[in-house]
């Protein structure tokens, strides 16, 4: 034994624990984005923004970034090689990725959110979609804009979906068409709509006026049960045989949607809610946020992708309130404008900032269910614009093609 022990060149032991240690491996930028998880996490924690997923991923961000950390707990990669199935010697997060990378989680989420929503609203007013369709063009107009800036035609479908204020959505589209840009177009997203109030209210009061904002809404009428168990099948078939793209989402919305509204299966409905959502909400974000590295999101693309992002929002949110002012006018004041913010699909925040810029003008008026109309009309048509991104740019995904179609339109609206 004394021999062995005599045998052991602990210089070269010492050498080793001491090269291992973080603080020798780590840069800047792991340091700047530690500090930009402390952040996030106090918006979660203490100001409760967006907590059920901001939270994961900012401690997703702070695990990778502790030096020395990503080896243990993502792997590492082989000489010149990048891509995720390279990776070697797979830590846990690589494996939480997984869902991330091979688009599981969003379509799951999607299955617990279609469980916790009430089309009711939207069935007994059909008028409703027009306003979540108006809210989809800050997507639209955020993909020129990024496109514009230099982005690939990939990339910037990607980052556009940001103006659909649909954390899923955004990370479906992005792990498709710009994987490298997860985790910044992911965090924006859910910065965005933790933000709803501070963005919406402004915007709200300046396009809308006194007069408009106390209208009172009639009743809703009463949706039968048959309606509601039929409407996420038509609505499935429709848009699925137009825009397959989209059905992956779409499909398990309305399927999370019959097993609430069947009646037949309350424990999976349950479940889908609860158990399931949950554990994938957690699986989610310590995913997105572990691919957060400094060397990747401090960059000038990342403030881009932030500052394109909420103009997105923005834009979507303007198209909403513009739809619901002119339907306003076409139905001589018997449409709030207000509702018309809703029309994104930050479900249900959107339409409570709506039910909250009423009641301060008239304490007796009620517009939340008025806006969850037009508010699941944005989710369904967050997912229909994904659908369209998916169809026209999936094969541009390497980012050397279709540059010739954004200059060509380009020079059409020039």
């Amino acid at each position: 034994m004394l021999q062995s022990l005599l045998a052991v060149d602990f210089g070269s032991i010492f050498s080793n624990l001491y090269e291992s240690m973080g603080f020798v491996q780590g840069n800047w930028q792991n340091y700047v984005m530690l500090l930009i998880s402390f952040v996030l996490m106090y918006l979660a924690v203490v100001k409760k923004f967006e907590p059920m997923l901001l939270l994961p991923i900012a401690f997703g961000m702070f695990l990778i970034n502790i030096p020395g950390a990503e080896k243990v707990l993502w792997g590492t990669y082989p000489e010149g090689q990048t891509s995720y199935d390279s990776v070697e010697n797979r830590g846990l997060l690589w494996y939480l990725y997984f869902g991330v990378d091979k688009v599981i989680y969003p379509p799951l989420i999607f299955l617990g959110i279609g469980a916790m929503t009430d089309f009711g609203p939207l069935i007994a007013n059909p008028k409703s979609m027009l306003i979540g369709a108006g809210a989809q063009l800050g997507i639209f107009v955020a993909f020129f804009l990024a496109a514009a800036l230099g982005f690939s035609v990939a990339a910037a479908a990607a980052i556009a979906i940001i103006g659909g204020a649909d954390g899923p959505t955004a990370i479906l589209v992005t792990s498709r068409l710009a994987s490298d840009y997860v985790p910044t177009i992911a965090i924006a997203a859910y910065s965005y709509m933790a933000l709803i109030p501070i963005i919406q209210k402004p915007l709200m009061r300046l396009l809308t006026t006194k007069k408009e904002r106390a209208i009172r809404m009639k009743p809703l009428r009463q949706v039968s049960k048959l309606e509601k168990i039929l409407f996420p099948i038509i609505v499935t078939l429709v848009v699925g045989i137009i825009l397959p793209d989209s059905i992956a989402l779409l499909g398990m919305l309305m399927l999370g949607n019959l097993f609430k509204e069947s009646g037949v299966v309350d424990r999976l409905s349950t479940q889908a809610q609860n158990g399931l959502m949950n554990t994938i909400t957690i699986f989610l974000g310590i995913a997105v946020g572990s691919k957060a590295k400094g060397e990747i999101f401090l960059s000038v693309a990342t403030l881009e992708i932030i500052a394109i992002g909420l103009f997105a929002f923005v834009i979507g949110t303007i198209g909403g309130l513009l739809v619901a002012k002119l339907m306003c006018k076409i139905t001589k004041g018997q449409i709030n404008p207000l509702i018309g913010s809703a029309g994104v699909s930050a479900v249900p925040m959107a339409a409570r900032i709506s039910e909250d810029v009423g009641r301060e003008y008239d304490p007796q008026n009620h517009l939340l269910m008025h806006a969850m109309g037009p508010n699941v009309a944005g989710v369904i048509g967050s997912a229909i614009a994904a659908g369209v991104l998916l169809a026209c740019f999936g094969g541009y995904v390497d980012g050397t093609a279709g540059e010739a179609v954004i200059n060509s339109v380009m020079s059409v609206m020039a």
